[in-house]
């Protein structure tokens, strides 16, 4: 059976160790520093692989963390999309409740509260676990994969699952809607823009094409419609682009950033921008910064944020800052690198009313059969 797989290689997930050459949209120096608070593991289900998570805070303060919970593995049938609450920054979370467990996998979860307070939960629908159950395959055997399999029995009833979808609530998240197709997807989610718009930078998964480029909803999430592809840079393949993240700057420029796999600036995060508000985007290029996937956070003193998984020595995650709307970059802030492998990653970050900032990963942890959820409370010391 020739089933679709995933936009990610989820084996090799340590990239080639070759760094590529600075790039002149990197500033040389660190112009901050940062002080750690505080990292602990707040996963409560430590029985459970936990992957690809998204913090985003609320209006009122509130913090929600989705992610793809209860699963077996980076790769498995039994993944769904988990959600857990913070009322006092972090420092407690509510118990996980589950926004949706579809009959195939369910993987990254990004999270954004819109303008209008409606909470949007993201995550793409995947059958990469099924090769692994092939004949003389690992799992050939192994009867909880094949009965979760089976809750589809028809081929072609199961990849019509494939998808990209959000989820819709109005009451902050005592209830959702049902899923909705974005037509792209991306580990983080869309954006806010300042028109009222929301903006999902992503990829499309399941087209032959898999182009990269915008979706957008003037309806707040209830609907999704495609709005433009970013080029591919010269000698680049499109389909080696994956896992976008953007946000719009105070003078309303929009940045995006991609995790690159081709051979050029291979392993780095690339960089595209837009200019009027997502119709059209410049040519990827480098912007010397080895290690992704990256999410983008604005500041509330206009700085742009930008943390991302470095899955070399020293394995963990990393900061940069960007004074000038993503023109330059400063160098690594080192957020964690304890790391014990490359199976981590995928930090997302909020700024607290108090200024301190929180940043979320996951992190197969070399005490753990499973990879758990990591958290950091931190500050920036300029």
């Amino acid at each position: 059976m020739n089933s679709p797989i995933s936009r990610r290689r989820f084996t090799g997930l340590s990239l080639a160790a070759s760094a590529g050459v600075l790039s002149p949209h990197l500033t040389k120096g660190a112009e901050a520093d940062l002080e750690i608070l505080e990292t602990k593991v707040i996963s409560p289900q430590h029985e459970f692989y936990h992957g690809w998570s998204t913090v985003t805070r609320c209006k009122s303060g509130m913090l929600v963390l989705s992610w793809s919970g209860r699963r077996e593995a980076h790769v498995c049938p039994f993944g769904a999309v988990e959600m857990m609450k913070s009322y006092d920054n972090g420092k407690t979370w509510t118990f996980p409740r589950t926004v949706y467990d579809g009959p195939i996998d369910d993987r990254d979860s990004g999270a954004l509260e819109t303008a209008k307070g409606t909470l949007l939960v993201t995550t793409f629908t995947s059958l990469a676990y099924v090769p692994l159950m092939g004949k003389g395959k690992a799992k050939e055997n192994d009867a909880r994969w094949q009965a979760a399999h089976a809750r589809i029995r028809d081929e072609k009833t199961r990849e019509a699952e494939l998808g990209e979808w959000c989820f819709r609530s109005t009451d902050g998240g005592l209830s959702f809607s049902a899923r909705i197709p974005t037509i792209v997807n991306s580990p983080h989610g869309p954006c806010q823009l300042a028109d009222g718009r929301l903006l999902y930078v992503g990829k499309q998964l399941w087209t032959k094409e898999k182009l990269i480029g915008c979706s957008v909803s003037s309806d707040d999430g209830a609907s999704w419609q495609w709005l433009a592809a970013i080029p591919a840079r010269e000698g680049d393949d499109v389909k080696e682009y994956h896992e976008l993240h953007a946000v719009q700057c105070d003078s309303g420029r929009i940045i995006a950033q991609i995790r690159n796999h081709n051979a050029q600036n291979k392993g780095e995060t690339l960089q595209t921008e837009s200019e009027d508000g997502g119709k059209t985007w410049s040519v990827p290029h480098s912007i010397g910064v080895w290690g992704l996937p990256s999410h983008l956070l604005k500041l509330k003193d206009g700085r742009l944020l930008m943390t991302y998984g470095h899955r070399r020595p020293p394995f963990g995650n990393q900061v940069r800052i960007s004074k000038d709307e993503g023109k330059t970059w400063s160098d690594a802030l080192i957020l964690s690198g304890d790391g014990a492998g490359g199976d981590l990653g995928y930090p997302s970050t909020v700024e607290c009313g108090d200024g301190t900032l929180v940043t979320v990963w996951y992190e197969r942890l070399a005490d753990s059969p499973q990879a758990q959820l990591r958290q950091a409370t931190w500050k920036l010391k300029a």
